[in-house]
C-alpha cells in the first residue's frame, strides 16, 4: 500500500506573525498614501491622464471594492490640481435671432463679473433715462424740433386755403383726411343749387375741382413728409438724449471687458436695442387685459439683457473634476427649461441650465459605466458629444416629438473633457464587442485586480490602510495582532496563501466591527480576538440558511454517513452561494452498474438538473474508463450516477473525480470509507485538477462531522495544487494537530481511490493486467466478466431489436387484414 501524506497543520494556513510588523500599533504607521497593489492599474490611469489625444478616455474595471472609485479620484485630483483652470462661459440674447442665443467664453471669474455688470448697466438706463427724458432741457429740444415742423406745416394750409378761394373753394379739416367745397356768393354750393347750374359752368367748377385736387394731394404729400420728418427728428432726439444719458454706462463696460471681441460686439447689438425700446424705460408699467383673468399690472421685461452664466469656475483651483452620480440626459447634457406665463409656457437663453459634460470642460468627467447605459439617452449623447467636440444643449422632445415646434437652439459650446467611466469587467467587454464607437473613444483601460501578491510591502501597506481607516473614521489604535489577524482575513479572502484581497470594502469593514466590539469591552486597542470576533459575528448573522441545512443533515433528512463504508457511495463536496454568504455542504453520490452498453447515464443531465460544465465532467469519465480498460475489450456496462436529494442545478466539474471514485467502487465492490469527503476535478487522464471554494468545502464536512462525533478516521481529500489556497479556520486546524480531523492531497486517481478504500490502486503490468487484490484488477474482472456474458448471450441487444422489428411488422399485417 502507497503512502499517502497528509498534511501537517502547517500547511492549513499561513500566519503572519504580528513581531514582524514592526509596530505595537497603528498610531506608529503613517497613513497610508497612494493605491495599494494595483501597480498595472496605477499605470494606466497615469497614462491615460497624461495623453491628450482624441479618443483615448479611460474605462476603469475591476470588482466592486477593489478601490476603483477612491483610486480613480484621488489621481484625478491630483492631476487637476496642477493644470490650468478653464475658461467660463455664458449665453446670452441674440438680438437678431433671439431663437439662437449666443456662447460666450470668458477668463475665470469674469462671467459672474459680466453678469453683475449688465444688471447694473440695465438698472442704470432704468433710472438715467427717464430722468433724461423729464428734463427741461429735452422738453425745449423737442419742442424746437416740433415747432419749425409746425410752422411749416401752417404755412402749407395758409397756402391751400388761399389758393382754394382763389378757385372758389373752401376747404374743411377732417378726420379722413382734406374736403373741398365749392362756393357761390361766398356761400358753400349744396348739391341742389349745383345741379340748376348750368353745364358750362358745371364743368368749370369741375376742372377748378381737379387742378384743386391736384394741389391738395401734392401738399398732402408734403404734410405726410412733414409728420414723418418730425418723428425722425423727435427719435433722433431721443437717440442722442438717451446715449448721452446712458453712454458711459456703456463706454466703461466696453473697457472693462475689451479684451472680448464677443462682448464688444454684444454690447453694440444692446445700445441698439436700448435706442429702439426706448418707450420701456420711459414707461416701465402697463396694464394687461386677458379674458378670464383681472386685469394686471406689469413692466416690461428686461430678461433678454442679462447674462446666463452657465459655467463659473471662479472658485476652482485648477481644472475641474466632476463627480456625476445620476448621469441623466438632462443632468449630463443641459437642458432648456420652461415657466408658466398668462397660461402659456414660455422660455429664453436665461432659462438654458449646464450639464455636467459643461461643468467638466476643460478638466475631468468621472461616472458609473452601469449608471450612465441604464439612463436612456445619455449613453449616445455622451458619444455625440465626444464625437463632434462640442456641447449642443436641446431637450429631448425637440428629436423625438412627433410634431417639431420652435424652441431655443442655444450655440454649441467646444469640449474638451477627459470621461472616466468606472464599471464592472462585464460591461467592459460588453460594449467593447457590441459598440464600435467605444472602441474609437475609449481607447484606454485601467484593469484593477482583486489580489496582489502577500509580500513584505503589501504587508506594510495592508497595515498603513489600516490606520489610515482608524484616523478617517474615529476608530481605536489596532494592536499589531490584530493587523496580523487581518492580513491572514485578507489571504482567506482571496484563498491564496501567498496572495492578500484587495477588495478593500471588506477588509474596512472588518476593521470597523472590529472597533466595535473592542468598543464594548471598553478596551483602548483592537486586538486579535476583536478580530475573531467580528469574523465569527459576521458568519453568524448570514449563516441562517447554513444552520437550517446542517440541522437537517444532523436530524438525518438529509442523508449522510461519517463513518462505515459502502461501496458506490461517496461523499462530494459542493459549495453553496447565497450573496453575502457562501458555505460548503457534503452531498450524497451514489452509482449502480448493470449489464449493457449505456455507458454512464447521468440522471441530472437526463432531467435538466446540470449545467454544461458538469455534463462535460461525466463525459471525461467515459473517457477515463474507455483508455483504462477498454484497449482489450469493449466496455458492455451500463453505470447509473446520482447526486442523491438533490432538487437544484447542479453546475461545475469540481465532483468528476468523485463520481469517478463512485464508479471504480461500484465495479470493483470494494466499499468507500464513509467518513471521507472528496473534491476535485479529474480529466481523461486521470489526473486531479484544482477546484474552488477548497476552504468552505473542507470547513463545511468538518461541521458535519463534529454534529456526528469526531472518530479520528474522517477527512477530506482535496486536489494537491489546492494546498496553496488553504486558509482554514483554527478550530480545524487544531483538529487536525489532535488528530482528530485528516486532509489529504492527492495528484491522481489511483492515490485517492487508495485512500478511500484502503486497496491499492494497482500499476499496470508488462502484460496488461494488474496485480490481483487492486482497485484496477477488480474492476478490470468484473469488465471482462461483463463482456463474457454479453458475448455468451448472443449480442442479446440485437436480438431484442430483431425481435421488435418481427413484432412491429407483424402488428401491421394484423392492422390491414382488419381494413
Amino acid at each position: 500500500m502507497a503512502d499517502i501524506r497528509e498534511l501537517a497543520p502547517i500547511e492549513l494556513t499561513h500566519r503572519c506573525d504580528p513581531d514582524s510588523l514592526g509596530f505595537e500599533t497603528t498610531a506608529e504607521i503613517t497613513p497610508l498614501v497612494g493605491t495599494v497593489g494595483q501597480e498595472r492599474a496605477v499605470w494606466s490611469i497615469d497614462f491615460g491622464l497624461g495623453i491628450e489625444t482624441q479618443g483615448f478616455n479611460l474605462f476603469v474595471s475591476g470588482r466592486t471594492g477593489t478601490g476603483r472609485n477612491s483610486s480613480v479620484k484621488s489621481f484625478v485630483e491630483r492631476k487637476a490640481a496642477g493644470e490650468p483652470v478653464p475658461d467660463e462661459w455664458c449665453y446670452v440674447n441674440d438680438f437678431d435671432d433671439p431663437y439662437r442665443p449666443n456662447a460666450i467664453a470668458m477668463t475665470p471669474g469674469r462671467g459672474q463679473l459680466f453678469a453683475e455688470e449688465m444688471d447694473r448697466l440695465i438698472d442704470g438706463c432704468k433710472n438715467e433715462i427717464p430722468r433724461a427724458f423729464e428734463s427741461e432741457n429735452y422738453e425745449k429740444r423737442k419742442s424746437e424740433a416740433v415747432e419749425k415742423i409746425q410752422k411749416e406745416r401752417d404755412t402749407l394750409l395758409t397756402q391751400l386755403r388761399h389758393e382754394s378761394a382763389e378757385l372758389g373753394f373752401s376747404i374743411e379739416m377732417t378726420p379722413v383726411g382734406i374736403a373741398t367745397v365749392p362756393m357761390a356768393d361766398g356761400k358753400p354750393l349744396s348739391r341742389e343749387e349745383y345741379e340748376k347750374l348750368p353745364d358750362a359752368k358745371k364743368e368749370k367748377i369741375k376742372e377748378r375741382s381737379e387742378h384743386l385736387e391736384n394741389l391738395t394731394n401734392s401738399i398732402l404729400a408734403r404734410l405726410r413728409q412733414l409728420e414723418k420728418d418730425a418723428a425722425q427728428r423727435v427719435k433722433e432726439l431721443d437717440k442722442e438724449v438717451a446715449l448721452f444719458a446712458v453712454g458711459h454706462l456703456l463706454d466703461d463696460l466696453r473697457k472693462t471687458f475689451s479684451e472680448c471681441d464677443e462682448i464688444q460686439d454684444y454690447l453694440k447689438k444692446v445700445q441698439d436695442d436700448i435706442v429702439e425700446h426706448l418707450e420701456d424705460f420711459r414707461s416701465q408699467e402697463k396694464k394687461v387685459a386677458i379674458p378670464g383673468v383681472e386685469e394686471t399690472q406689469i413692466g416690461p421685461s428686461f430678461d433678454r439683457y442679462k447674462v446666463n452664466v452657465i459655467v463659473s469656475n471662479k472658485d476652482l483651483k485648477g481644472a475641474p473634476v466632476v463627480v456625476e452620480n445620476n448621469p441623466t440626459y438632462y443632468n449630463l447634457i443641459g437642458k432648456i427649461e420652461y415657466r408658466a406665463r398668462f397660461g402659456f409656457m414660455t422660455t429664453d437663453h436665461n432659462m438654458i441650465k449646464a450639464g455636467a459634460i459643461h461643468r467638466a470642460n476643460g478638466g475631468y468627467l468621472i461616472m458609473q459605466a452601469l449608471d450612465l447605459l441604464t439612463n436612456p439617452f445619455s449613453w449616445d449623447a455622451l458619444k455625440r458629444t465626444l464625437r463632434a467636440g462640442e456641447a449642443r444643449i436641446e431637450n429631448i422632445g425637440e428629436q423625438y416629438g412627433i410634431v417639431p415646434s420652435s424652441t431655443l437652439k442655444p450655440e454649441p459650446i467646444p469640449v474638451k473633457v477627459k470621461v472616466i467611466l468606472i464599471g464592472s469587467p462585464y460591461i467592459y467587454h460588453l460594449l467593447h464587442a457590441m459598440d464600435e464607437d467605444f472602441r474609437k473613444l475609449f481607447k484606454v483601460k485601467a484593469d484593477f485586480d482583486i489580489e496582489m501578491d502577500r509580500n513584505d510591502r503589501h504587508i506594510a501597506q495592508y497595515a498603513a490602510f489600516i490606520a489610515t481607516r482608524s484616523k478617517d473614521r474615529d476608530l481605536k489604535p489596532f494592536h499589531k495582532t490584530a493587523v496580523a489577524r487581518i492580513v491572514d482575513y485578507g489571504s482567506r479572502l482571496i484563498e491564496d496563501k501567498e496572495k492578500l484581497s484587495t477588495r478593500f470594502i471588506e477588509v474596512s469593514d472588518i476593521a470597523s466591527e472590529a472597533n466595535y466590539w473592542a468598543s464594548r469591552e471598553g478596551s483602548e486597542l483592537v486586538t486579535a480576538e476583536h478580530v475573531d470576533t467580528a469574523m465569527e459575528q459576521k458568519e453568524y448573522r448570514s449563516k441562517m440558511i447554513e444552520d437550517k441545512v446542517q440541522r437537517l443533515i444532523e436530524e438525518g433528512t438529509i442523508m449522510i454517513d461519517t463513518d462505515g463504508a459502502v461501496a458506490g457511495q461517496t461523499n462530494a463536496l459542493s459549495i453553496y452561494e447565497l450573496g453575502d454568504h457562501t458555505f460548503g455542504r457534503p452531498s450524497r453520490i451514489t452509482a449502480t452498474v448493470s449489464l449493457g452498453r449505456g455507458g454512464i447515464l447521468d440522471i441530472q443531465r437526463e432531467t435538466d438538473m446540470s449545467g454544461k460544465i458538469h455534463n462535460k465532467g461525466v463525459m471525461i469519465l467515459s473517457g477515463y474508463l474507455a483508455g483504462q480498460y477498454g484497449q482489450d475489450k469493449p466496455i458492455v456496462a451500463s453505470v447509473t450516477l446520482a447526486f442523491e436529494q438533490l432538487y437544484e442545478e447542479l453546475e461545475g466539474d469540481s465532483a468528476s473525480s468523485t463520481e469517478l471514485y463512485t464508479i471504480l467502487s461500484a465495479l470493483s465492490g470494494v466499499p468507500i470509507k464513509q467518513g471521507i469527503a472528496v473534491t476535485g476535478s479529474v480529466n481523461q487522464k486521470g489526473e486531479i485538477q484544482p477546484i474552488g471554494g477548497v476552504n468552505r468545502k473542507i470547513e463545511g464536512f468538518y461541521v458535519v462531522c463534529k454534529a456526528r462525533e469526531l472518530t479520528g478516521d474522517q477527512g477530506v481529500m482535496i486536489p494537491i495544487q489546492n494546498v496553496k489556497h488553504l486558509m482554514l479556520k483554527q478550530e480545524v486546524i487544531d483538529a487536525v494537530q489532535e488528530g482528530k480531523f485528516h486532509i489529504w492531497p492527492v495528484s491522481h486517481v489511483n492515490e485517492g481511490i487508495e485512500v478511500l478504500t484502503g486497496v491499492p490502486a494497482g500499476e499496470r503490468l508488462a502484460d496488461g493486467g494488474y496485480h490481483e487484490g487492486t482497485i484496477h484488477y477488480m474492476v478490470e474482472k468484473r469488465l471482462r466478466d461483463f463482456a463474457d456474458k454479453l458475448k455468451e448471450f448472443g449480442q442479446p441487444d440485437g436480438l431484442v431489436r430483431k425481435a421488435r422489428r418481427k413484432e412491429e411488422h407483424r402488428a401491421f399485417v394484423e392492422g390491414e387484414k382488419n381494413l
